[in-house]
């Protein structure tokens, strides 16, 4: 589907969390299942995104994020200890294990491993960088934490790495969420990895997020409780159709190859539903192309999910504006009832105004 020779675009957790929280969309989990580099298809459909992290912000991140791994993860492993859980013995000495290996599938392995002989062996471990999976309406999903903590009483902790501030102790909210809805991605991934374990170990559902401290590059971090971003994830992605049920409702010979015509291209992005949101446009490289079909269509979801939710049956503007003027619509639902009487109060309201006009002018 994504072209011979083309190389699939692995999905990390936030593009699994973006997934999630819009399970409806048939295209984003075709694209994403299939690998497709959906900046590239948008570039190709003339509808660029501006979606993603500028370079400088990656480098900035990066930068960060080796400070407070340096000398081992001391400090890092200081942070979980102190707002994670002060009552163990402090990480005087911890194991930082190598995880490297051949591909993501040894990688995989080879983290799995590492978990194993860290519950084992007691005691703090630090893995940098593991190598998670999680299966996605059939399409399995390599993920890459910015680090897993192991605690002396064997639980496993998920340790967020962001370069955005927290202000006296708070940081942007939007930003947070954004997080721990990430981070809730590799904790269910890790609770795979545990549950293959005899007996299970534990996974936290507070995470560690660590960031600059106000204006500063000295790390400070806060516990983020993940249950219910976790258990909203599950569900979601537990509703996701399947990749093979989407592809077999396709046209045959549907293909998303960059080095297709723009008219092909078209076609077969439009064969498969969408179910833009304007929250899209945060989310998905795509946003730009779909909005600008829906609006086309002159489809209510254009306008935004709660609005499409009291709409109930009318789907276009059109059917909107057609049963606020009587021209159709069940006079019973209460979404057509609610629309002429506001129809009729915006008349009233807009003839009492020419009356007044008409009488200003008379004087």
């Amino acid at each position: 589907m994504r072209g011979p020779d083309v190389p699939a675009k692995a999905l990390d957790a936030r593009a699994l969390a973006a997934l999630a929280a819009n399970p409806g969309c048939r295209r984003r989990a075709i694209l994403d299942g299939a690998g497709v580099d959906k900046a590239v298809l948008a570039d190709r459909l003339g509808a660029p995104s501006a979606f993603g992290q500028s370079q400088f912000a990656l480098t900035r991140g990066n930068a960060f994020e080796a400070k407070v791994k340096a000398d081992g993860g001391a400090e890092l492993l200081r942070l979980v200890h102190s707002r994670l859980d002060p009552g163990a013995e402090p990480p005087a000495e911890a194991s930082v294990p190598d995880l490297s290996a051949h591909g993501p599938e040894g990688r995989t392995a080879r983290t799995a491993l590492a978990l194993r002989e860290a519950v084992d062996a007691g005691g703090w471990t630090l893995l940098d960088h593991p190598m998670l999976t999680l299966d996605v309406a059939g399409s399995l999903a390599f993920l890459e934490p910015d680090a897993v903590v192991v605690h002396p009483d064997g639980s496993w902790t998920v340790v967020e790495i962001k370069s955005f501030p927290m202000l006296d102790g708070s940081a942007d909210p939007a930003k947070v969420g954004a997080a721990a809805r990430q981070s809730a991605v590799y904790v269910l991934a890790l609770e795979d990895v545990a549950a293959r374990l005899d007996p299970a170990p534990r996974v936290r559902h507070r995470v560690l997020l660590v960031c600059p401290r106000d204006f500063s590059n000295l790390p400070t971090a806060s516990a983020v409780d993940v249950r219910k971003q976790r258990a909203v994830t599950a569900r979601q992605l537990a509703r996701l159709t399947r990749v093979e049920d989407i592809a077999g409702t396709l046209p045959e010979g549907t293909c998303f190859a960059p080095d297709r015509p723009a008219e092909e291209l078209t076609a077969a992005v439009k064969s498969v539903p969408a179910a833009y949101a304007p929250e899209c446009l945060s989310a998905c490289e795509l946003a730009f192309h779909c909005r600008g079909r829906s609006r086309a269509d002159g489809a209510v979801t254009s306008l935004g999910r709660p609005l499409r939710a009291e709409l109930g049956g009318l789907t276009t503007v059109e059917d909107v504006l057609a049963a606020a003027r009587g021209e159709s619509g069940d006079p019973d639902d209460p979404a057509v009832a609610a629309l002429r009487r506001a129809a009729a109060l915006r008349a009233e309201a807009l003839a009492g105004a020419a009356g007044r006009e008409v009488t200003a002018r008379c004087h």
